[in-house]
């Protein structure tokens, strides 16, 4: 059962090495997004799941466990986050940096809990994608850096917090909005506590067009998603038109379907936690808890 939920996005700039040498004075609205993950994460950790699902959109419906690494290499940067040889998506290795970020996971111990969550996870990872189209160049070019996540969990809550499995599920970019329900519902159905990580920007057309130019049909979608992740509102979230990702240039929609599945039959609370555009890339950090019942 779904007992919490986040949504993040996944610029490769959350990644120190992927901003160059601005590191001692980072752009504030990337600070603000990062701040907003870091707290977006640690509410799901602090919800004592017995797993962590991260869903993140690329090539295919494929899933990894918790060793799964990922690299920002088709972005021009030698970076891999994680233990062994990149195969995750952009969006799944931004979000196990946020897990890393917030002790959830090591870079080099790596806890393979599988048996313990009764989770099977595959014998081998298929070869990475190409994630060049998940963001647009200009944004991976500009100067800045990373900002280090708050609260990271160092010793014996560091060690705590690591009982917690780890499941990386990637969602085909294009896939159907029945089918990623559908994922969703059997996510959920993973474990009795369950807690979900959905990676994913809103609307980049901006940053492809002309960032300083407004964009309404853009600033209307990103504010309705806004929304509908505040008020926690699944129903609302389903009923986004995949047609619209090319159109809108929207990274997002299926990995915040698959949370919407999840969270189906389940009384959640939200609270929007950041929606910045830097780069004309918007950005939407969100975190769900349950509701408690009478």
């Amino acid at each position: 059962m779904l007992i919490a939920g986040a949504v993040c996005p996944h610029p490769p700039l959350l990644i120190p090495a992927a901003l160059g040498s601005a590191a001692a004075d980072p752009p504030a609205k990337l600070r603000k997004v990062a701040d907003a993950a870091a707290q977006a994460v640690s509410a799901l950790a602090g919800a004592r799941p017995d797993v962590i699902v991260v869903v993140g959109g690329g090539a295919a419906e494929r899933e990894y466990g918790a060793e799964a690494s990922g690299g920002l290499h088709a972005f021009g940067v030698g970076v891999t986050v994680g233990p062994g040889e990149p195969v995750l998506p952009l969006s799944l290795t931004v979000g196990r940096w946020l897990l890393e970020g917030a002790g959830i996971l090591a870079h080099e111990d790596v806890p393979d809990l599988a048996d313990e969550a009764g989770l099977a996870f595959p014998a081998e990872a298929p070869d990475v994608p190409d994630e060049a189209a998940d963001l647009p160049a200009e944004a991976v070019s500009l100067p800045g850096e990373a900002v280090s996540l708050p609260g990271a969990v160092t010793g014996d809550r560091q060690a705590g917090r690591r009982n917690i499995a780890v499941v990386f599920q990637e969602v085909a970019r294009n896939a159907a909005a029945g089918a990623c329900l559908k994922l969703g519902r059997i996510l959920a159905d993973r474990a009795p506590r369950v807690a979900l990580l959905a990676m994913g920007d809103a609307c980049a057309r901006p940053a492809r067009e002309d960032p300083d130019v407004p964009d309404p049909a853009a600033q209307d979608y990103d504010q309705e998603v806004a929304e509908a992740l505040a008020a926690a509102d699944a129903r609302w979230l389903a009923r986004l038109d995949p047609a619209l990702d090319d159109e809108l240039v929207v990274a997002g929609r299926a990995a915040w379907q698959v949370l919407a599945g999840a969270a189906r039959g389940v009384r959640m609370r939200g609270r929007l936690l950041c929606m910045s555009a830097p780069f004309g890339v918007t950005y939407l950090v969100a975190s769900w808890e349950q509701c408690p019942t009478d």
